[in-house]
């Protein structure tokens, strides 16, 4: 471990304790990360342990690697690290560090920040914010909902995501030109939330992204969340319409009670179709009682006045009726990606493969009509046909195959469908797309 690493830690430390205009987004989220409490706060004082150290870097040796220094000293019980003498600490770091290391770290920039012409507020700009912290957003979770059947009935109907647990970002997605519209547009009304309010533009911000399985509808959503710092919290309304979760209406209530409660936040609701559907005669009580529900609770969520940006997502537009389609001020369509579409989404997931005589054109030439998903998938299975070669170097040879394995068996899969048998695997085409590393839109 470097010195000017453990030097730092323990001078962060120092200052934020010392300083209490400070506060959590004053520190680095690798420092943060190491410091949470459990409870959505950092402990002041802020004390630094070898093991703290070692947690902020995952590297082992901290104290080992600063003992020479004639201001250091460890704790031989517990294995604190402190300066003995703060004043040659603090010189010491000035003559070492850079400018562009002190950028990346708030409570330092506040410190140093005049001698080496870094400006303290910009510098928290670009830190990452507390929100964005699995541990800030988890203890937030575990605070709102509690404990017991009710909070773990809650967990059931939704999953809670972090932006900092978001690990695939826009620039690995291939969007067309109508969708980074909508997302800068989204970006923007989210920034000027307070102006959108004074105008009087509350219904605003609630997107129905459409397409089929596959297209990068989930993907997008996430790496919204990402880019904007945002919780995301994610539901399936086929969950909330089981059976054995309670009563239908209550949960759509739940739901979006949760994500006021988390805001700002994004709430994103998959298979939207599933009850929000064109509504028959003939149709059970119940669901028209939970398409009430959902319309009205809808109707009562606003970006600008709750924070909380809502997505619906469907494969199935035609099953939503207009009374679905008008709750929502902008339709964002996920088309099945053209040939220079998947040439640039080839390249993106191909970056860390190594493949001799790849060409993205060539292939695209031979992947028409298959989805960002779809082509994820095989790469997947030329990666896996050449291990069993023992072989980690692929050809482009080794991907054109598996594009016809991969059509042979998706046309095996709607054969059997359209003899009315169950899906392959159980499989009911639902929209898999948010677990592969790039998509179209």
């Amino acid at each position: 471990m470097e010195r000017l690493d453990v030097v730092e830690v323990i001078l962060t430390a120092e200052t934020y304790n010392d300083s209490p205009e400070l506060d959590e987004d004053d520190l680095p989220p690798r420092f943060r990360k190491a410091a949470w409490n459990g409870e959505r706060s950092i402990d002041r004082p802020l004390t630094v342990t070898e093991g703290f150290v070692e947690e902020v870097y995952g590297e082992e040796g901290a104290w080992e690697s600063i003992q020479d220094l004639p201001f250091t000293d460890r704790d031989s019980v517990d294995g604190t690290l402190r300066f003995t003498v703060s004043e040659l600490a603090r010189d010491w770091y000035a003559d070492t560090v850079d400018e562009e290391r002190l950028a990346r770290n708030p409570a330092l920039a506040y410190e140093f920040g005049d001698e080496f012409g870094v400006d303290y507020d910009e510098v928290v700009a670009e830190n990452q914010p507390k929100e964005a912290d699995a541990e800030w957003v988890h203890s937030l979770v575990d605070e709102v909902l509690g404990e017991g059947e009710e909070a773990e009935e809650m967990l059931e109907l939704v999953e809670i995501f972090a932006p900092g647990e978001i690990e695939q970002g826009l620039d690995d997605i291939v969007l067309t030109d109508e969708q980074e519209k909508e997302v800068q547009k989204v970006m923007k009304a989210i920034e000027h939330r307070d102006y959108l309010r004074e105008v009087g533009l509350s219904e605003i911000g609630k997107l129905l992204f459409v397409g089929p399985p596959g297209t990068g509808k989930t993907s997008t959503a996430k790496a919204l969340s990402g880019r904007l710092e945002l919780p995301f919290i994610e539901v399936k309304l086929s969950m909330i319409t089981s059976q054995y979760l309670g009563e239908t209406s209550k949960n759509v209530d739940k739901v979006f009670e949760l994500a006021k409660m988390l805001s700002p936040c994004i709430l994103f609701i998959d298979e939207f179709d599933s009850i929000a559907k064109t509504r028959d005669s003939d149709e059970h009580a119940a669901l028209k009682r939970t398409v009430n529900t959902l319309l009205k609770s809808i109707d009562d969520i606003s970006l600008v006045r709750d924070s909380v940006l809502l997505i619906g997502a469907t494969n199935h537009p035609k099953m939503l009726d207009y009374a679905a389609w008008r709750r929502f001020d902008e339709i964002v369509e996920f088309p099945a990606p053209n040939e220079e579409m998947r040439a640039q989404i080839l390249r993106i997931i191909t970056r860390d493969v190594d493949i001799e005589g790849f060409d993205a054109h060539e292939l695209a030439e031979e992947t028409e009509g298959l989805t960002g998903s779809d082509l994820r998938l095989v790469l997947r299975e030329a990666v896996l046909d050449a291990l069993t070669n023992d072989r980690t170097e692929l050809t482009h040879q080794d991907l054109v195959r598996a594009v016809g394995n991969f059509e042979k068996r998706k046309n095996l899969k709607e054969l059997d469908m359209m003899e009315g048998s169950s899906p392959i695997n159980g499989e009911e085409g639902h929209d898999h797309d948010h677990p592969t590393e790039a998509h179209e839109g």
